[in-house]
């Protein structure tokens, strides 16, 4: 066994599966997935929220598969990442939906996302190259929408693109402290937000909490 192959089999049993993620689809996704292709090579074998350069983040698998497993990815749905980065969670939504759009305004990001996929064999992620917080409507509506990092607030814009009975995921921090991971779900035309566990997960640039006006 590799050496990165140990790190991600102890990664699925010391961190996934004891903070209750126990869909064994979600779990094989972590386990199958070559995590060391979407890190830069000195933070390779680190389970944590990586720095990219820039504010960006890769975020912790343990909050992404917390996430996932209550958003209930079927293999018919497409899905769009908010800020897909190094392409780490597009992949493995790849591995539970049909076909995943990767968005990311960072073109180095990308790059390294794109490279990474191929590597990994992987086909039905789309990078689409374009400013995040006005989605991807030309793919909408999605089944699960995911942001890949922390926002103080979902932009209407995104919420739009959320179709029927589709799940929308996101670690929600709107001041400082901790952020709240939150699934919001669309049924009948109306959002339901439901918070799931506390998460640190960084905040991604361009949906940082507002400045407060002071007199």
């Amino acid at each position: 066994m590799n050496v990165y192959k140990a790190a991600r089999a102890n990664m699925v049993e010391s961190q996934i599966r004891p903070n209750k993620v126990t869909d064994e689809r979600v779990v094989a996704a972590f386990a199958q997935l070559r995590r060391e292709l979407f890190v830069p090579e000195p933070l390779r074998g680190i389970d944590e929220d990586l720095p990219l350069g820039g504010g960006r983040y890769l975020m912790q698998p343990m909050v992404v598969a917390r996430v996932l497993q209550v958003a209930a990815v079927e293999r018919k749905d497409t899905a769009l990442v908010v800020g897909a980065a190094t392409g780490y969670e597009a992949a493995v939504l790849s591995l539970l939906a049909r076909n995943v759009v990767a968005l990311e305004e960072n073109a180095d990001l990308a790059r390294f996302g794109r490279a990474a996929l191929v590597e990994h064999g992987i086909a039905s992620v789309t990078y689409v190259e374009a400013p995040l917080r006005a989605g991807h409507r030309q793919r909408a509506p999605y089944d699960v929408i995911l942001f890949g990092g922390a926002v103080a607030e979902i932009p209407a814009e995104i919420e739009s693109q959320l179709g029927e009975g589709g799940r929308m995921l996101a670690v929600v921090r709107p001041v400082a402290g901790l952020g709240r991971a939150t699934v919001i779900v669309r049924t009948g035309g109306v959002l339901a937000h439901r918070v799931i566990f506390d998460a640190a997960t960084p905040l991604l640039p361009g949906f940082v909490p507002k400045p407060a006006f002071v007199f």
